[in-house]
């Protein structure tokens, strides 16, 4: 699809964050993606529209490091996607997909302290991003007694934590109420203005549209 008109000029002529070219993604004999070709640049929003099952999720997933290509090639902060050293670059990366994925015996401050302490992050930050995204009082509620909309509000805070360099969203919009809304696109503000980048995943047209400075689809596992 053609850029969209608030697309920044100078993006184009910045290196790539993700780049990939022919890539292809198969379970099994299974094709999930095909032939995808794709560049997301430093202060870039990119909201990407498809059908269930035509391959969304596993591109974020790809992009993430999560997944690696069958065929074709690509990087992430210029790191080959089938390196070791794609392990390296995920500090640099947020994902929040469908399921949020917490640690579900210990609290919500619990788990962010444990982040904190992987990444080498002052815990003290903790509470302060937990208030940011209205938990403040439940940081000492385990997380499998939170409500799946707290669990992902909890995701945002650790955006908040961690503030990565690319925002990788599956349907972050989804099952939020209108103040959470608003908090997801605070971050994806807050990421391009850093430099950064973000991935948006959704079927809420209008909503992507208003952040993105580039919309494309993909159909059957393929970008168009």
């Amino acid at each position: 699809m053609a850029a969209r008109h608030r697309y920044p000029a100078e993006v184009s002529e910045a290196i790539a964050i993700v780049s990939l070219s022919g890539v292809a993604v198969r379970a099994g004999a299974v094709p999930i993606l095909r032939d995808v070709n794709l560049s997301v640049h430093p202060g870039e929003v990119v909201g990407i529209f498809g059908a269930n099952g035509a391959g969304k999720t596993t591109l974020l997933r790809l992009v993430a490091t999560m997944t690696r290509p069958s065929e074709g090639s690509g990087t992430v902060f210029g790191t080959d996607m089938n390196s070791p050293d794609r392990f390296e670059v995920r500090s640099r990366i947020g994902y929040i997909g469908h399921t949020p994925g917490w640690y579900p015996e210990l609290t919500l401050a619990e788990n962010m302290a444990f982040v904190a302490a992987a990444m080498g992050i002052d815990a003290a930050k903790v509470g302060s991003c937990l208030d940011a995204v209205g938990l403040a009082g439940a940081k000492d509620r385990r997380a499998d007694r939170c409500s799946h909309g707290m669990q992902r509000r909890a995701e945002f805070a650790r955006v908040l934590l961690t503030e990565p360099d690319l925002l990788l969203l599956d349907e972050p919009h989804s099952a939020l109420d209108a103040d959470a809304v608003d908090l997801v696109d605070g971050l994806v503000k807050r990421t391009v203005e850093r430099g950064g980048a973000a991935v948006l995943v959704s079927h809420d047209h209008a909503r992507v549209e208003s952040l993105a400075h580039r919309i494309l689809r993909i159909k059957e596992g393929t970008i168009t």
